[in-house]
């Protein structure tokens, strides 16, 4: 892996489950930048548009930090890890209470300029 040819975001936390945030960052792996942001744009989930934030910042980075060409930017990486959890209680019958669990999750992004379209082996 070449260093100067990449740029990295991260944001560690976002409040939704790491699941429900890989399904939308498996998305976007591979694939140009701008069809990543375009299919984040018009994405139904609510938690895209905080991957979309993520994205961007990395494609800042790319640009102002490492002077690489946008037009040949994809993302090469998208991994989700988990972060905190907020643990609240809920009220049940007999004087019981129940756990609630809020979680947490992180994500990073990895963009890469390549040149040419590498096509993946299968």
């Amino acid at each position: 892996m070449n260093e100067d040819l990449t740029a990295v975001a991260k944001d560690n936390t976002i409040r939704v489950s790491s699941l429900k945030l890989a399904n939308i960052a498996r998305t976007i792996v591979n694939q140009k930048v701008n069809k990543a942001v375009n299919q984040l744009k018009f994405s139904d989930k609510r938690i895209a548009k905080s991957v979309l934030k993520v994205l961007n910042s990395a494609i800042a980075n790319a640009e102002n930090n490492k002077q690489l060409d946008i037009d040949n930017l994809f993302v090469k990486e998208a991994f989700v890890g988990k972060s905190i959890t907020m643990k609240r209680f809920r009220p049940r019958a007999k004087g019981r209470s129940s756990s609630i669990i809020k979680p947490f999750s992180k994500i990073t992004i990895i963009v890469e300029e390549r040149s040419k379209v590498q096509k993946g082996n299968k």
